[in-house]
């Protein structure tokens, strides 16, 4: 049976949450509808719960019968009210966009969205091949029971030979397979941390990171970042005054910024986590996307510096998303606790996903180049049309990696953002990227699209920033999917 909210009740829950105020300068009715909204975002409104009825939340807030009205009419077009005759108003969760958007699209809305929040491109030349390949040799797996634990021997040989191209050496035995680098970060996690731990992450960073520290019941610390990415100096004061013993790092074309860090600075990193005791949980999940620089010229993997350092990789973004599948790259003296703590998430990566896994990497000299020379077209398009249409927008080129980290002249990430949606264009608030919050001067742009693709994303993002400008923004929750 489902709740009934009382008239009463609901506004006080509008007060406690900033959100019964509406005066001022948005619509009446608007307001109010976001007040609701962000209630069910918090979990403080649950779906199946009733609300009052018009007549009774008019009379409870002292406003018209209209902006109620309204309001209710804004939040059932937007999935967040159900309403059928005998039963009333009734809490629900949308189905269709991606909450956290504005309530109120415009008349005309290009339903064309091109969706920005995820850097992460289509699949390569060749998938289907691989998974033709990996349905052939499929029977000879259907023997025993499915289970792989570690993943397929002949995967984690290709993951290691790849370590020693990058000059790494890594034998196959130091390889778990994972069902992607967010699972095998929250391996790590559940491994190597203790309730209550803190964990230290660049700030920004990927919002998922953070999401999963939190979830295992670990406590995030911030290090901003330099101009060139991660700074050894302010990580040693933030481990020193912290006392976080784990350390979520990006080395490689950062997400978001894009920064590359330099040998030199590795081997400083290195030293730093060695003297305060920490282990880096080290995401390498863009390090392949080469775009500048050549193989020969990358830095080589932080855990060459730093032998308890765990690597995090995965073929989501250089290869395709939808495989799946991921890999943790560890000492030898963690291995089976990391398998202990993975075994209590889950059971193994998909058979028929390593297989095609298998078939990529056996060519992956051949589809990581043409992989390369398509981000190369899109990021040069992007950065023409960016330079075209927000010639005050500033950001660095990266040498490699899927975004750019652009700050824009005034800090209204947020408004952009309701604007975007209302324009064509999805994207990710600068704050979601904030280990505490922030960031409202800067926006990631993924560049992992077509080039005419972000082409026309640019002339949106260039009419939303025109409105957003003036805008009074909406206080919405990130999109729910930032990848």
């Amino acid at each position: 049976m489902s709740s009934t909210i009382s008239a009463h009740r609901l506004a006080d829950l509008l007060a406690a949450s900033g959100g019964a105020s509406v005066g001022g300068e948005q619509a009446a009715y608007r307001q109010l509808a976001e007040g609701v909204r962000r209630l069910v975002a918090e979990g403080r409104l649950l779906a199946g719960a009733r609300l009052p009825s018009e007549r009774d939340l008019t009379a409870a807030l002292g406003v018209s019968r209209t902006t109620v009205s309204s309001a209710y009419a804004v939040l059932r077009s937007c999935g967040f009210l159900h309403s059928r005759r005998g039963s009333g108003s009734v809490v629900s969760l949308p189905t269709g966009p991606v909450p956290g958007g504005p309530l109120l699209p415009a008349d005309g809305l290009d339903t064309d969205v091109i969706d920005l929040t995820l850097a992460a491109p289509s699949a390569p030349d060749g998938l289907t091949e691989a998974f033709e390949e990996a349905l052939a040799a499929l029977p000879h797996h259907l023997g025993g029971t499915g289970y792989h634990p570690f993943g397929l021997l002949e995967v984690r040989e290709l993951v290691a030979e790849r370590y020693a191209e990058r000059g790494l050496a890594t034998s196959p035995d130091q390889v778990i397979l994972t069902t992607g680098a967010l699972a095998g970060l929250s391996v790590a996690l559940r491994a190597l941390g203790g309730a209550g731990d803190r964990v230290l992450l660049e700030s920004p960073t990927y919002p998922n990171a953070m999401a999963a520290v939190r979830q295992s019941g670990l406590r995030p610390v911030g290090l901003a970042l330099d101009a060139g990415g991660l700074d050894a100096e302010g990580l040693e004061i933030t481990l020193r005054q912290s006392a976080a013993r784990l350390a979520y790092l990006v080395p490689d074309f950062h997400n978001p910024t894009g920064a590359l860090v330099d040998e030199s600075t590795r081997a400083r990193v290195a030293t730093v986590l060695r003297r305060r005791r920490a282990v880096a949980l080290v995401d390498e999940t863009p390090c392949e996307l080469l775009v500048d620089i050549a193989d020969g010229d990358m830095p080589r993997p932080l855990a060459a510096f730093d032998d308890r350092a765990i690597s995090i990789g995965s073929a989501s973004k250089t290869f395709w998303g939808g495989l799946r599948v991921g890999w943790l790259r560890a000492p030898v003296s963690d291995v089976a606790r990391l398998q202990q703590a993975r075994l209590s998430l889950d059971l193994g990566a998909p058979l028929v996903e390593q297989l095609a896994l298998a078939g990529l990497l056996r060519r992956r000299h051949t589809v990581i180049e043409h992989r390369r020379r398509e981000l190369r077209a899109s990021r040069q398009a992007l950065v023409e049309a960016l330079r075209a249409h927000l010639p005050d927008w500033r950001f660095t080129v990266p040498a490699g990696g899927l975004c750019l980290w652009c700050e824009l002249p005034q800090p209204r990430s947020s408004a952009l953002v309701e604007a975007g949606l209302r324009h064509g264009v999805r994207l990710a608030p600068g704050g979601s990227f904030g280990v505490d919050g922030g960031l409202e001067s800067f926006c990631r742009i993924p560049m992992a699209q077509p080039a005419d693709v972000l082409v026309a994303a640019v002339e949106r993002i260039a009419r939303a920033w025109d409105d957003a400008q003036g805008a009074a923004p909406l206080r919405t929750t990130p999109p729910a999917l930032i990848a």
